[in-house]
This record gives structure tokens, sequence and C-alpha cells, in this order.
């Protein structure tokens, strides 16, 4: 799936000596599956899931995320209400839809293969991280890994891209940022960081003004010239 740039190729970029990653949507499939558990939700009450509804909750620490989905819909319940009752759909769909996004692992090779230290920003707790990384051995390729409980301000507030660069021993501004959200796309420009945002069907329309590039997929040619170093 390809998605119109609103962002030219730049002419000139940094030397990126590291790279980090968002989570879900980013490195896998997983907003597509939560999009699915939300559905289910709100089908149990009468309601129907919406792009409008999906864009509030994106990037979000999950309390954050269901308490903008109650904002949005004028819901009467709490956040940890529906999140733990969202849980239990969310995890029985993801036992048969997670996917890795395209190029997610050819991307990991190369990398590794240019020897640049590379981390993980997510705004999920850490053992969904954990749950996820578990089923294709990724833990033992991302030595830095930042979750919702790693900060105590979530995106798009800057903070989280702040404490990976000095994690992975960076300036802000020689880190490559890849995030699927506005709210992420946010968190890292804040933080200084060179970002390039990678929209999929659920976040297509969202406000990447603030990233650098946007790319059409993880294998993107951009993407693996800034990897490259060319």
């Amino acid at each position: 799936m390809s998605f119109t740039m609103s962002v030219p190729v730049p002419a000139v970029v940094p030397t990126i000596r590291a790279v980090c990653f968002d989570l879900d949507g980013l490195m896998f499939n997983t907003e597509h599956v939560f999009y699915e558990s939300a559905e289910v939700l709100l089908q149990r009450r009468g309601l129907a899931m919406s792009r409008g509804a999906m864009d509030a909750m994106l990037g979000r620490r999950p309390l954050e995320s269901f308490q903008a989905l109650i904002d949005y819909l004028g819901l009467t319940e709490g956040p940890a209400e529906l999140l733990a009752e969202s849980r239990v759909v969310f995890h029985e769909l993801l036992q048969t839809k997670l996917q890795p996004m395209p190029g997610l692992f050819e991307l990991l090779d190369l990398i590794e293969a240019v020897g640049l230290p590379k981390g993980v920003a997510t705004s999920s707790p850490r053992d969904y991280l954990e749950n996820v990384f578990g089923r294709f051995d990724l833990a033992r390729r991302f030595p830095v890994s930042l979750t919702a409980e790693s900060v105590t301000h979530g995106k798009p507030n800057p903070e989280i891209y702040l404490k990976a660069a000095e994690q992975l021993n960076v300036a802000p501004g020689e880190m490559l940022v890849l995030e699927d959200t506005q709210t992420g796309t946010r968190a890292g420009a804040a933080a200084g960081a060179y970002v390039v945002s990678v929209p999929h069907e659920h976040t297509e329309n969202h406000d990447f003004s603030q990233a650098k590039y946007v790319a059409t997929g993880l294998n993107d040619p951009f993407v693996i010239r800034l990897v490259r170093g060319q």
C-alpha cells in the first residue's frame, strides 16, 4: 500500500547515527488489530467505530487513548474499564492477525549490517512490548526499549525520544525516528529528531507536516538511503 507524499525528498540530510522505532502500526499491524477490537467493544454498546475515533486514540498511552475515546463519543464508562475489556478482545485477535509491516526485517538487517544502534520507543506498556517481541525473537535485537512506564509524559510530549537519544548515546538530531501517527511524529519533532513518518490506512490522513519526509513504507528508498548514510 502506498500513500501520496506531503513532504518532498530532502536535498540535504544529516548523518544518522542511531535509529528509533515506534511499535504499533510501524513495526507491526497492531493498529489494524486494535481497530477491530475497538469495533467489537463499541458494537457491544450499540455504537460504531470510526476513523475520527481512531485518530483521537492513536499514538497515546493506553489510559490516555481510552479517555480520548470517551471524550470523542461522550461515553460514561471510565477508561480503565474500557481498557480492561478491550485488552481481552485485542489479545484474542492478536493470536491470528499479528503480522510484521512490510520491509521490517529487511530494514532491521540493514541497520545491523551498517552498525547503527537502534531502539524502540512505544506508548504501549512493557508487558505488551515483550509479548509482541517474544513472538518474533526481537528483544535481543533492541537493547534500548522505552515504554509507557519509562516516561512521565506520553507522546506527543518529546520525553520518550529525548530519553531514547540519551540511551542510544547520540544527539537527537542524529537519530532517525520512524513513526506512523501524527502524535508520534509531533513527539519526535519536538525532541529535535530526524523524523520520517510511515503512514498506513488508519493514519494516511494525519498531519505529518512536522516530519522531514513521509515514506511509502519501511522499505522506502529514502529510508534505505538514510540508514546507509548516502
